[in-house]
Parts: structure tokens; C-alpha cells; sequence
């Protein structure tokens, strides 16, 4: 049987979770996961102790949770869809990068893997969606990169944008209107601490200030590299 529609949101949300930890064995708290999910603890506990029965994630009761390889194969699936037809929306219909997201989020526990397949073939394989995120292969396998923020990025050294990882309607706006999608070129001129700011160049010339927070939402690789 297929997993449901909330086995899969729970799935890929663990996955995200574990993605964004730093260690490669961090537990996801049940507070996080309820949180991310728009639901009670309580509710969350349930469905990680169905799901550890079913041998889709690991439970530590009062620790977190975290994926078995079975339940981390079937979030990178649920990734796919979401990411793959994200760029069909983007690519194909014409849609706005900053609003293509929410409507993933419904169609990707509708579409099936034959046309998951055929998108990705007329698409030409990408690796990556519209925002940068990796499009797992239909084996769950996911690239894997040195890719740093603004915050991290040397100075004075030109940086191509790869990824922006908040990917919030007004946030992709934000970063659509100064320049920073990804593919674009941009140098890091100063960062000054006391200021909490990031002063950017653009390959146009273009200058911009980024609170560092904002900074830290963009991802970036040495143009020559």
C-alpha cells in the first residue's frame, strides 16, 4: 500500500529536519516536528510511533526522531515530485518562482512516478529546481555540495548564487528584486558584526545591504570553481 498523503508530509518534513542539523546521527524533537507540521505534540507522537512500527523512522521517546533508510528513500521520492514539478510549473507554464511552492505541495502526492519520469525526461534531468534545491534521481539519491552562504563567502572574490533556502513567497520576491536568483553572480564587499549587515555587489554593479539573517538564506559557489 501507498503511504498517505500525511505519511509522506511527515516523511519529507523529518528529512528537511535532518538535512538542516549539523550532526549526521541528530535526533528531529517532537516539538520541532509538531511545529513544522501545524499540529500538537501529541499528535506527532503518535504518528512517529505508527511510523517506527512500520520501520520508516527511528523513536526516541522524550529524544526525537530520526529516518530509517526505508523512510528516508520514500521522503527523497516525495522530494522529487515536489521539486520536479516545481520547475515544470516554472519552466513550462510560466509560473512565478515565489508562488509555484504551494502548489507542489498539493499536486505532488497526486502525480505518479511513470509521469514524475516523463517530466524530469522533457525537462532534460535537471539538478536542480527554481529555488536551487537538489532534485533527488529516481533512486533517492541526492547531490550533495560545498556550497556556502553570504555569510560564510571570502570577500572580494566573485560568487555564483546556487540555492536560496527560504523559500517564502515575499522572501523570493525580496531576493528576485535585488538581483540574487540563483545563477546570478554577486561579490561580498564587507560584512560589518556591529551593524548585523552584509554589503553585496552585483555583476551589473548593483549594491546591496542584506541584514545577515537574510544573508545566511543564500547560497553561493566560487565563480571558477
Amino acid at each position: 500500500m501507498l503511504p498517505s498523503q500525511t505519511v509522506e508530509n511527515y516523511l519529507k518534513t523529518i528529512y528537511l529536519a535532518q538535512s538542516a542539523a549539523a550532526g549526521t546521527e541528530t535526533l528531529v524533537p517532537m516539538g520541532q516536528l509538531a511545529a513544522a507540521l501545524g499540529v500538537v505534540p501529541g499528535t506527532a507522537t503518535t504518528m512517529m510511533k505508527a511510523l517506527a512500527e512500520s520501520g520508516l523512522v527511528r523513536y526516541e521517546p522524550y529524544m526525537g526522531v530520526r529516518l530509517t533508510p526505508s523512510g528516508e528513500k520514500l521522503a527523497t521520492l516525495v522530494l522529487r515530485r515536489h521539486r520536479l514539478i516545481e520547475l515544470f510549473l516554472v519552466r513550462v507554464l510560466g509560473m512565478s518562482w515565489a508562488e509555484v511552492h504551494d502548489e507542489a505541495e498539493q499536486l505532488e502526492h497526486a502525480v505518479s512516478e511513470r509521469l514524475i519520469d516523463r517530466i524530469d525526461d522533457m525537462l532534460g534531468r535537471p539538478a536542480v529546481d527554481p529555488h536551487g534545491d537538489p532534485i533527488p534521481t529516481a533512486e533517492g539519491t541526492v547531490a550533495q555540495s560545498d556550497d556556502v552562504d553570504l555569510m560564510a563567502a571570502p570577500l572580494e572574490v566573485p560568487h555564483r548564487v546556487t540555492r536560496i533556502v527560504d523559500q517564502g513567497p515575499e522572501f523570493l520576491r525580496f531576493i528576485e528584486d535585488h538581483e540574487l536568483m540563483p545563477d546570478q553572480v554577486v561579490v561580498v564587499q564587507e560584512r560589518d558584526d556591529l551593524a548585523d549587515a552584509v554589503r553585496l555587489r552585483s555583476a551589473s554593479g548593483r549594491e546591496t545591504t542584506l541584514g545577515t539573517r537574510t544573508a545566511s538564506k543564500v547560497l553561493v559557489r566560487p565563480l571558477q570553481s
